[in-house]
C-alpha cells in the first residue's frame, strides 16, 4: 500500500497527550476467517481444527466462517448497545485472509490525525492493508487525516510490528510497551517511537510454557486509570520492575493476571469511552478466568462488555482487543 491512499489536510497543532480511550472502533466483517498456517509457528494461542493438521475440510472451514461470523456480529452489536461507534469494513473473498478480523495488527489511528500502517510477518496478512478499508473510516465516521507513516516497507527487511497487537500504548503519556519478539522488531519500534514521538518499555516475554509471547496485548493492557499485567511471563526481574514503576507512576492500578489466564485473554482487554463513560470489552472466556477481586478491579473502571467468541480465540488466536482498531482520529467539521 503507497503512503499517499490517505491524502493529507491541513495539519493543525495537537497536544502531546490524547485520551487513553477512543469512542470509535474500525472492525472487519471476515470472508474467510480460518485457523492461518502462516501464523501458527509463533502463535502458540492459535489451535489447528481437530483432526486437521493441515488444512481443515471445505465443510469444517464452512462451519467455521459461519461460527465466526455469528460471534464477530454478536460483539459488534454488543459495544453499539454501549454507546460504541463501530465502523465494520466488509473483507473481500480474494485474496484469501484468515486473519482480516484483526485489524489492529496492520493500522493504528491517533489523535492528532495520523494513520500508521505497519508491517507484519506473515505474507497472507499483509494483503489485509486496502485502502478500502480506510476509506470506511473516513467516510463512515466522517474523521479526517494529516499525515501516513508508513512501516510496512521494512518487511521487505524481515523487520516487523504489529501495530497495536505488538504495542500498547499509553496514548495519553506517550509510552509504548513492547514485548520484543518475532513480530516486533527493536529497529522498527524505534521508528515508531521517533515518528510519533513515544518513548518504549521493552521487555521479553513467554508463557508458562517458556514458549515467546508472540504479541504484547495478549499479556497487558492499560486503560485510563488501570493496567492488566501478567507481569510472571516477564522474563528478567529488572525489566519487570520497570514496567510495574512505569505503570505505576503515570497512575495505573495495576491488575495482575497470572499465566492461565493469559492463556484465556484476560490480559486482551480494550477500554472504550462512548460519551461521557467507560467500558472495557473483552470476551467471556477472559471475564470467566478472573478472581471475584480482579473483576471488581476492573468493575471500578468501567462498564463490562462480555462478548462470547470461543471460535475466534481458538482458531484465529486473537481476542476482543485484537478484533477492535480504535479510532482516535479527529472529525470533519
Amino acid at each position: 500500500m503507497a503512503t499517499s491512499v490517505l491524502p493529507p489536510e491541513p495539519p493543525q497543532q495537537a497536544p502531546h497527550a490524547e485520551p487513553q480511550s477512543a469512542p470509535a472502533v474500525l472492525m472487519v466483517r471476515p470472508a474467510s476467517f480460518g485457523f492461518n498456517q502462516e501464523t501458527a509457528a509463533s502463535n502458540a494461542f492459535q489451535h489447528a481444527p481437530e483432526g486437521a493438521a493441515a488444512v481443515p475440510g471445505a465443510d469444517e472451514s464452512s462451519a467455521i466462517q459461519s461460527l465466526a461470523l455469528r460471534e464477530f456480529d454478536r460483539l459488534a452489536a454488543a459495544l453499539e448497545r454501549s454507546g460504541v461507534m463501530v465502523i465494520i469494513a466488509q473483507d473481500t473473498r480474494e485474496p484469501d485472509k484468515p486473519d482480516a478480523i484483526f485489524p489492529n495488527n496492520w493500522v493504528s489511528f491517533h489523535a492528532d490525525g495520523t494513520v500508521v500502517l505497519y508491517p507484519m510477518l506473515a505474507p497472507n496478512r499483509r494483503v489485509e492493508r486496502r485502502e478500502e478499508v480506510l476509506g470506511e473510516v473516513l467516510g463512515a465516521g466522517r474523521f479526517r487525516t494529516t499525515r501516513t507513516v508508513d512501516l510496512s516497507p521494512r518487511e521487505t527487511r524481515g523487520q516487523y510490528l504489529e501495530g497495536t497487537g505488538s504495542l500498547v500504548l499509553d496514548r495519553e503519556h506517550h509510552v509504548a510497551y513492547a514485548n520484543i519478539s518475532a513480530r516486533t522488531d527493536l529497529d522498527v519500534l524505534g521508528d515508531f517511537a521517533q515518528q510519533l514521538d513515544y518513548d518504549v518499555v521493552t521487555f521479553e516475554s513467554t508463557d508458562g510454557a517458556g514458549r515467546s509471547v508472540y504479541h504484547t496485548n495478549v499479556m497487558m493492557a492499560i486503560g485510563t486509570g488501570f493496567a492488566v499485567l501478567c507481569a510472571e511471563s516477564i522474563t528478567d526481574r529488572d525489566r519487570r520492575a520497570a514496567v510495574r514503576s512505569t505503570l505505576e507512576a503515570n497512575g495505573r492500578e495495576i491488575i495482575e493476571i497470572g499465566f492461565a489466564q493469559m492463556q484465556a485473554f484476560a490480559g486482551n482487554l480494550l477500554e472504550l469511552a462512548p460519551a461521557d463513560s467507560k467500558l472495557i470489552a473483552l470476551s467471556t472466556t477472559a471475564w470467566a478466568s478472573l478472581e471475584p477481586v480482579q473483576r471488581r478491579a476492573l468493575e471500578r473502571h468501567g462498564l463490562i462488555v462480555a462478548a462470547d467468541i470461543p471460535v475466534i480465540e481458538r482458531y484465529g488466536g486473537g481476542g476482543v482487543r485484537c478484533m477492535l482498531a480504535e479510532i482516535h482520529l479527529p472529525r470533519r467539521m
